[in-house]
């Protein structure tokens, strides 16, 4: 038996409401999120969206994770297109090496059983 466990999140990005009481600016979200520049711009790694049960919506990995997750709101092909106004949280994990990205993804979908990711799923 091949024993995975998941490292901790290297950071945690919340959707937030804005204060428009007081005078101070808006700042410029995307469906919410204000807080994509606290993500590395060189580092891979694992991403993990919530909703607001903390249900997981969908699990990816990519060679430079910023990037991906704002392509993940800004794409026409993305898996999450259709279900970006349920995600309320997104977890990072940055893994150097692409084959433990690989592992870490595929076992993530089916331990946690994302909700929207299709490939990678084996039967429960």
């Amino acid at each position: 038996m091949i024993k995975i466990e998941l490292p901790k999140p290297d950071i945690t990005i919340v959707q937030r409401v804005q204060d428009r009481s007081n005078d101070e600016p808006e700042i410029p979200s995307v469906f919410g999120f204000i807080d994509f520049h606290q993500i590395a711009r060189d580092k891979g790694g694992i991403i993990m969206f919530y909703n607001k049960e903390e249900e997981l919506l969908f699990v990816g990995k990519a060679r430079k994770v910023r990037q991906r997750v704002k392509k993940h709101f800004e794409d026409n092909v993305s898996p999450i297109k259709d279900h970006r106004d349920e995600v309320t949280k997104i977890k990072i994990f940055y893994v150097d090496d692409a084959m433990e990205r690989e592992i870490y993804e595929t076992y993530a979908i089916n331990k946690f059983v994302a909700k929207y990711n299709v490939d990678k799923k084996f039967a429960h």
